[in-house]
């Protein structure tokens, strides 16, 4: 069993250790109830199959950290097969309560923030947090995905200020079934974005988390997203706010489609307003969709106010309430992956760049590119996001300097140099789509009905009956009549209702 897979199996076996301690006030009170005896024993013994497996987790976490893997794989195997056991006996167990488990896995899941995973006992003290290396920076290799610390926000860990309500939860289900490839999506988009974004994130001492928070919602990670109201960018800034923050045309790019430049505006957007709202992070983050200065007026003096007040939550537009809980929602899955049945793609995201050898668009470079790296999707959407200030369809010339990922500079030269590949993706690229003129309009049928007077006719009635959306005195002019008389046999012309 590799460390990665042991100390993902601890995280599991980890809840067993505050469980027994809520499982032994349980067997104590259900001993002093009028039950079976045997219930009583059968709700002892499950307990004991529990701190047997408790023990066996402390056990497994000395032989891992003493690098004696193998033995720490057969303690964590025994552990594991006990808990599953206990679980298993728990829902046919009388006095065996399953929402223990669930309250006390989400405490455990709050005091793992700040630590690395299996890297700590239950009960050590996670207030100082660390920041893993980013993508080419020593150790980064090193540490699994998961093991990212968490920066404090304001002195509290980021999970201490999601509150598990129900709006939350709702959104964590919307995450995880109707947008989960959306979530998907802006977790690798974001991966390779990271050393350009988080940077500017945790120079101002924020989460990484609700960077991810935001961008998932806001962009999905996509760098040139613009939404109907004119939100651009990977973080949606309205034009006027971004140049309140520095971002602003340069030599006709807008630097809100810049990823570093719109997390250092991002970034100070929100110490600013944490200021303002006394640390509240969901009035916060209602600002920053709803505007700072109508969250202002709502807020007044009393910033301890809770977002779901209804003072200020039936306030609120309907986008403003789903966007809080959702942002929040997509920062606690990014920091708990697993506990939600959730597997994020391990990517490789350590930036690299090349210099054309030959003269390529973004568009050639993705063709020639195709899957390698197993992105089935292909790169189209990495590259563009990595080189912003591009056109993907206009060709770079020899010796232009391009971001990639650092996994694609020998891909790039192997199959984007010569070869079959870069022959075809120019041929494609360069293909010729026939341009007309636009025809010219069709001439409209002859709008005019005619119509030969019969014995009894008047013009009134004529026009009732044939052509009801002419007046008496247009008709008149067109047929030259005096004072509206007809005769039989005269032949009139009526224009025609179309």
């Amino acid at each position: 069993m590799s460390y990665r897979t042991a100390v993902r199996s601890l995280r599991l076996v980890s809840l067993v250790a505050a469980l027994v301690q809520v499982a032994g006030c349980a067997s104590g009170n259900a001993a002093t109830k009028p039950q079976a005896s045997s219930s009583v024993t059968t709700l002892n013994a499950l307990y004991a199959q529990i701190d047997q497996a408790s023990q066996s987790y402390e056990t497994a976490l000395q032989q891992t950290r003493a690098g004696d893997e193998e033995e720490a794989g057969k303690t964590l195997e025994g552990a594991i097969n006990q808990l599953k056991d206990a679980a298993a006996h728990c829902g046919n167990t009388p006095g065996c309560d399953p929402q223990r488990f669930f309250s006390v896995y989400d405490h455990l899941l709050r005091l793992k923030d700040g630590s690395f995973i299996g890297d700590q006992l239950p009960g050590e003290d996670t207030t100082e947090a660390t920041v893993a290396p980013l993508p080419g920076q020593a150790g980064a290799a090193s540490l699994p995905q998961a093991q990212r610390s968490v920066t404090l926000l304001r002195g509290h860990q980021l999970s201490d200020l999601i509150a598990m309500n129900g709006p939350v939860k709702a959104a964590l289900e919307m995450w995880l079934t109707q947008w989960r490839s959306n979530l998907m999506d802006a977790y690798v988009n974001y991966q390779y974005l990271r050393h350009e974004m988080w940077p500017q994130y945790q120079q101002e001492g924020l989460p990484e988390a609700l960077l991810f928070g935001i961008l998932a919602k806001e962009s999905g990670g996509k760098v040139h997203a613009v939404s109907r109201s004119g939100a651009a960018g990977p973080l949606q800034f309205m034009y006027a706010t971004g140049l309140r923050f520095g971002l602003s045309d340069q030599d006709g790019f807008d630097t809100r489609f810049d990823p570093a430049e719109s997390a250092r505006a991002n970034a100070q957007y929100m110490d600013e307003q944490l200021k303002v709202f006394n640390d509240n992070l969901e009035l916060t983050l209602a600002a920053y969709n709803g505007g700072e200065g109508r969250m202002r007026r709502l807020v007044g003096d009393d910033t301890s106010v809770s977002f779901y007040d209804p003072r200020i939550y039936a306030q609120l537009s309907q986008e403003t309430r789903d966007y809080v809980p959702e942002v929040l929602a997509a920062a606690w899955l990014f920091l708990h992956p697993d506990s939600y049945n959730l597997r994020f793609p391990r990517v490789d995201g350590e930036p690299g760049s090349i210099t054309l050898k030959r003269a390529a668009s973004i568009s050639e470079l993705t063709v020639c590119l195709g899957s390698v790296g197993d992105m089935s999707e292909g790169w189209f959407r990495t590259l563009r996001n990595l080189n912003p200030r591009l056109d993907p369809q206009q060709e770079q010339p020899v010796g232009a300097v391009l971001q990639v990922p650092k996994l694609l500079e020998k891909a790039y030269a192997v199959r984007c140099v010569d070869g079959p590949w870069p022959i075809l993706a120019s041929d494609l690229h360069n293909a010729v789509v026939p341009v007309f003129p636009d025809p010219p309009p069709a001439v409209a049928a002859d709008p005019i009905v005619h119509y030969t007077v019969r014995r009894g006719d008047t013009l009134a009635g004529i026009l009732r009956r044939h052509s009801g959306c002419s007046s008496k005195n247009e008709v008149a002019r067109m047929n030259n009549l005096k004072f509206d008389h007809v005769r039989v046999g005269q032949v009139l012309k009526l224009p025609s209702c179309r």
